[in-house]
């Protein structure tokens, strides 16, 4: 088990009362009762009580007594959909929420809390139950704090909310795993909604509210990020730092603790006066450790001295670094439209991945009823999900593309069958694209598996209203969200650039039924060739190859992303021609091939398709190696390409 953070006992203990104003341990209704029926304190999402909306207590878990309430998704989510009002809107004070959850093996748990009093108006927070990780996001930022619970055990989950701050903090069995600034700061009600692949247990609620006096010089963290998840790589932390006093802040020092090492940062010469917060990113970054990791970050030396606040000086995080399976690219799809008006939260997630996850990420924006519509891609993942936005992460469960990340880090651990890579030729002067997708087997597989090949497209914009993009966040009154609070309803499609747009699928959504013979072993290498004729309108410079493997239950397994390289007359093979040793690489790869004293260019290219490395050797001599220096570059998969005599030659180096 993780060490417990020593610190958390001292959060906002002087806010708290005896008393709570709101207990229910189930133990006061009979056994089945419907409690929106038997209660004035809880209802329904639209009012109906005593139905399939509401939910019966059992006596099947109980985490005190003998009663609790069971919760199990249909297709689609709910429909059981049950709201506990708190009474009020509460926007200022200290507002701490408690239950127990008990997930069933394999199966995921979800609440959230209401800004406001009538439900659907504004998601304050959400709340993710899934393969043993808790994931907390308020709509705006995902995977806000990140903690662990044990399947078909009980876990104790603790919210306490300063709304006056905005600092926010999450405990699983009185363990902190997260501190956070929240871009909402009122809550109305909990709604505990159980989506399709829900199947939880909830007992012993808890809420209750006290005031809260702000002392005049404090200096709060309000919340901390290591900058990634993915370890050996190298990430700058940042540390929020928010002025919960009325003297202006002027100078201080954050240091964070993780890996048995200190490290701090002083900040001098600012100005962040009462309510303002300011975001410390580190000037040198840190790499990023495997494993589970213990985290605290501390604010001192506050104008010189000590803030009159101790207790929120410091916030905790509990770092699962994950170490990705080589060669695993993860495809996330998401249902969208312009039309749509929750939509532009999955444009804001879209873009997040791709730029925290690049090289492991392939995102596909699938849209329904506009003009970027393709409408067998649109009507076959439709039929996948439960509404817009929605995204599937490897097509696993249907999620709010908010809340991806869950998904991701677990498939991203997950080893894939194959190695896929993309060998593309295009045809400037027919716009004829042919992509040779291969599966190089890692293990066994069969006729079952199938080939794909999705292209996308970066920058697409268009000038009638069908471009016009309908936005909820207008105004603000939803919270922020990437900018677009900014943001009329509808964003004028003069003011609208999509990116990852589906533009084609061949053969289909399902993959080709023909890719692989009946028995596949390890180390054998298959592909398919797919042909594309791009229209004038596609910028061939902003497209992406998106090769996918499709195993034999409809999951993708793994994915390939390259670019359109548009080198006219040359040609791309991925042949024997050269080869690399050791592969895997470690520090540094030599290039064999046969050298005839011809101009040699060497190109890496990391699998998002950006060049990440080059280098011209000149006139190489017949016997010669070129060395490649992988030591800088992060652990994946890359492209390493070779160009001589006309020819460029491709093939795959894993860096280690």
């Amino acid at each position: 088990m993780k060490k417990n953070i020593l610190f958390v006992s001292t959060l906002m203990v002087s806010f708290f009362s005896n008393s709570q104003l709101f207990t229910d341990d189930f133990e006061g209704y009979g056994l089945g009762d419907y409690i929106g029926s038997n209660s004035s304190d809880w209802t329904t999402w639209s009012g109906t009580e005593g139905g399939s909306e509401d939910v019966q207590t059992t006596d099947v878990e109980a985490n005190s007594g003998v009663h609790s309430l069971y919760f199990l998704g249909q297709s689609g989510g709910g429909p059981q959909d049950v709201i506990l009002d708190f009474g009020q809107q509460y926007n200022d004070g200290v507002f701490t929420y408690e239950s127990a959850f008990f997930i069933k093996s394999g199966k995921t748990g979800y609440f959230n809390f209401q800004g406001t009093s009538a439900p659907g108006t504004t998601w304050a927070m959400n709340c993710n139950f899934a393969n043993g990780e808790i994931t907390i996001d308020d709509g705006v930022s995902s995977s806000l704090a990140v903690g662990s619970y044990t399947e078909e055990q009980w876990v104790t989950l603790r919210i306490e909310a300063n709304l006056s701050t905005g600092r926010w903090q999450a405990s699983a069995d009185g363990e902190c795993f997260g501190v956070w600034a929240n871009s909402i700061n009122n809550v109305a009600s909990l709604d505990l909604f159980p989506l399709e692949t829900s199947e939880f247990f909830v007992d012993d609620v808890m809420y209750d509210h006290t005031s809260y006096t702000p002392a005049e010089l404090n200096a709060s963290v309000a919340g901390f990020s290591l900058g990634g998840r993915i370890a050996g790589t190298f990430k700058s932390p940042t540390v929020t730092v928010s002025n919960a006093g009325s003297e202006p802040l002027t100078s201080f020092d954050v240091s964070i603790d993780i890996y048995g090492y200190t490290y701090t940062e002083s900040v001098s010469g600012v100005n962040v006066l009462a309510g303002q917060t300011y975001d410390v990113v580190y000037s040198t970054p840190l790499e990023i450790f495997p494993g589970v990791h213990n985290a605290t970050a501390t604010v001192s030396n506050v104008n010189g001295g000590s803030d009159g606040d101790a207790t929120d000086d410091d916030a905790c995080l509990i770092a699962d670094h994950v170490i990705p399976a080589p060669g695993k690219v993860v495809v996330g799809e998401e249902g969208t439209g312009t039309w749509c008006p929750w939509c532009v939260r999955g444009t804001v997630f879209m873009d997040r991945f791709e730029n925290e996850f690049g090289p492991y990420w392939a995102g596909i924006a699938v849209h329904n009823g506009d003009p970027m519509v393709v409408a067998d891609y649109d009507s076959s993942l439709g039929a996948l999900i439960s509404g817009y936005p929605s995204a599937l992460v490897d097509r696993g469960s249907d999620v709010d593309p908010s809340g991806m990340d869950g998904d991701f880090f677990e498939r991203l651990k997950t080893a894939p069958t194959a190695l896929i890579s993309n060998v593309s030729t295009w045809d400037a002067q027919t716009r004829e694209l042919q992509v040779t997708v291969e599966a190089d087997f890692q293990s066994v597989a069969d006729n079952n598996w199938k080939l794909a090949c999705v292209l996308t497209e970066d920058g697409v914009t268009g000038t009638d209203s069908g471009y016009d993009q309908a936005n909820a966040y207008a105004g603000g009154g939803n919270g922020e969200m990437g900018g677009y609070e900014l943001l009329p309803s509808p964003v004028p499609a003069a003011d609208m650039v999509y990116d990852h747009v589906a533009r084609a699928i061949q053969p289909s959504f399902d993959g080709d039924p023909n890719s692989f013979p009946a028995t596949v072993n390890s180390g054998e290498q298959h592909s398919v060739t797919f042909t594309f004729t791009l229209p004038a309108e596609w910028d061939e410079n902003k497209i992406h190859v998106i090769g996918m493997l499709i195993d034999n239950n409809g999951r993708i397994d793994n994915a390939g992303k390259s670019t359109i390289f548009s080198n006219t007359g040359v040609q791309e093979l991925t042949n024997s021609s050269f080869r690399m040793y050791p592969n895997p690489s470690n520090e540094v790869s030599f290039i064999e091939a046969t050298f005839d004293n011809s101009e040699v260019l060497v190109t890496m290219i990391d699998m998002a398709g950006k060049e990440v490395a080059s280098k011209n050797y000149g006139n190489v001599a017949v016997g010669s190696k070129l060395p490649i220096n992988t030591l800088s570059l992060e652990s994946g998969v890359y492209l390493v390409r070779l160009s001589m005599n006309g020819v460029v030659m491709t093939q795959r180096l894993i860096v280690e």
